[in-house]
């Protein structure tokens, strides 16, 4: 899961690291030439992927119910090349976690995030209850009151096998996912990026 970060670059997009707003413009989706204008995205998901705030919170206040961060997959991996986009040399060792946010009720998963963060970078009892999975990584920084800021590093469209966010569904079907990457500076160093992906039809 790291290998798609080995090739992103400082100046690949930076449109929406200071704006939410920039006119004309339209999200790429990945292994396509068609892009999905900007104001076809339905307002709330379009609102998730260029604001910094926290997504669990968010979701909980749009969808009315509480929402669980389910933990899928986390190890200590070595990058095997540099990750320009987390200032990670190959070899460094990184934590890199995927998880699902979903429902308490409805138990409809809403978001699956995945993320690489720099171990040496993050306090220790931070990187003892990320490992615990006690809580999403927002709040998780929200309530240690560490000093830090995200940067919107890219958004896009892409098809995302369906059984991410239904484990009842065909393992080979692809479903649309609307996707955001960004990074969490904490102390002025890159510590942790992550990417977030969105079923659309869930948000139409």
């Amino acid at each position: 899961m790291i290998e798609p970060y080995y090739c992103k670059t400082e100046n690949e997009q930076t449109l929406f690291r200071k704006d939410g707003f920039v006119k004309g413009w339209s999200i790429p989706q990945r292994g396509m030439e068609k892009q999905l204008p900007m104001e076809e995205v339905p307002p709330f998901l379009r609102t998730l992927l260029v604001t910094d705030g926290t997504v669990t919170k968010s979701l909980e206040a749009y969808f009315w119910e509480p929402v669980t961060v389910v933990p899928i997959d986390q190890g200590l991996r070595k990058a095997e090349y540099d990750v320009p986009w987390l200032k990670v040399s190959s070899g460094e060792d990184v934590l890199t976690r995927e998880v699902k946010l979903q429902g308490a009720n409805s138990h409809s998963v809403y978001a699956t995030a995945f993320s690489i963060i720099r171990p040496k970078i993050i306090p220790a009892f931070f990187r003892q209850r990320l490992l615990r999975g006690e809580i999403g990584i927002g709040m998780l920084i929200r309530d240690s009151g560490m000093e830090s800021y995200r940067e919107v590093l890219e958004i896009g469209l892409e098809r995302f096998p369906s059984f991410h966010y239904d484990e009842n569904s065909n393992r080979i079907e692809k479903i649309k996912v609307l996707f955001r990457t960004y990074r969490i500076v904490l102390g002025g160093e890159a510590a942790i990026l992550i990417t977030e992906r969105f079923p659309k039809a869930l948000f139409e």
